[in-house]
């Protein structure tokens, strides 16, 4: 009995060193943007850990005004840290669900700009955008279209409405009306080109085939970044636009 004893906590002593050697191996060599005990560096690639790493600046609604001011500096910090300059904007109250917390707004640095530029977004989509710039739109631009963006035309963030502008009280809110949500129109690059999602989206624009794939991929890669991107494909509502969120929910189409 006494034997079976010490050879069972000699067995967890062994499995505890394995343990722990594959966790230094996997500390010491692993991508980092794999790794959710790594800090977020919006200068990595979007690995498997990168979006609950942004996911934990994200607000619940009930959160303290403290822990609204300790998540959005900590969220700040992460973005200057990478260039990117950025403002704490001033939260605001429309009643009811129309309630933004924790807004900053991107006024420079290493971030292609938006158009229009006075954007206020929660923080936690700010850091989307720009993971989103670096990782996926800036690389197609150049890969696909031979030029880099100089600006992305959007038609804004915060709208106090329910999903679709409908006045149905059982329809859901909008996460425009938390400023949780960025409708990106088209891309301006820096050869002067625009490709808009109106125009290119079917390959059937000035931009061609190139723009349509162009469009897709800055689709395909959004959706491991935000929770919901809405297209074209998804319904008449977005033909003109990509519609970019951090819902809780989950679609991407």
């Amino acid at each position: 009995m006494k034997r079976d004893f010490a050879d069972f906590w000699n067995l967890m002593w062994e499995v505890g060193l394995l343990a722990c050697a594959a966790f230094a191996l996997l500390n010491a060599y692993a991508p980092p943007q794999d790794l959710p005990w790594k800090p977020l560096d919006l200068n990595q690639p979007v690995g498997r850990a990168t979006a609950a790493k942004v996911a934990d600046f994200d607000l619940s609604p009930t959160a303290a005004p403290e822990e609204v001011q300790g998540a959005t500096e900590a969220c700040m910090q992460v973005l200057r840290e990478a260039g990117v300059e950025v403002e704490r904007a001033a939260d605001r109250d429309d009643g009811g669900f129309c309630v933004v917390r924790g807004a900053v707004r991107i006024t420079g640095g290493a971030a292609t700009p938006l158009a229009p530029a006075d954007v206020v977004m929660q923080c936690p989509l700010a850091v989307r955008y720009v993971i989103w710039d670096r990782q996926v739109l800036q690389p197609a631009a150049r890969e696909m279209l031979g030029s880099v963006p100089a600006r992305v035309e959007n038609y804004g963030t915060y709208s106090c409405r329910r999903i679709y502008g409908s006045q149905d009280v059982s329809e859901r809110p909008s996460e425009h009306a938390r400023a949780n949500a960025l409708d990106v129109a088209g891309v301006t690059l820096a050869d002067g080109r625009t490709v808009t999602v109106l125009d290119d989206w079917r390959g059937e624009g000035r931009a061609g085939p190139a723009g349509s794939r162009f469009l897709h991929a800055l689709r395909d890669g959004a959706c491991g970044l935000f929770a919901t991107v809405l297209t074209p494909d998804y319904n008449a509502a977005h033909e003109n636009h990509l519609h970019l969120d951090a819902a809780d929910r989950g679609v991407c189409r």
